[in-house]
């Protein structure tokens, strides 16, 4: 499953503490809000992260662009 903007969506609006994880394939939250803490996952980005990158109200441009920065680091690591 592809990288898309509603993941980013979702870590933004879970809580602070969460992450966005990467795991056999798929995209899970963890921290506060999202799910419990996966072992053996890849860490995407947190929020924090992800708030610095785009401020407190990134537009659809803009976490498209996020998007597309991620997709090329995940695929850069290999996963």
């Amino acid at each position: 499953m592809p990288l898309e903007v509603d993941h980013l969506r979702r870590l933004l609006d879970a809580g602070p503490g969460a992450q966005l994880m990467l795991r056999e394939g798929d995209y899970v939250l963890t921290g506060p809000s999202g799910t419990e803490e996966v072992k053996g996952a890849l860490l995407v980005i947190s929020r924090a992260a992800l708030r610095d990158r785009l401020g407190d109200n990134p537009d659809d441009d803009g976490l498209r662009e996020q998007v597309a920065l991620l997709r090329t680091e995940i695929s850069t690591l290999g996963a």
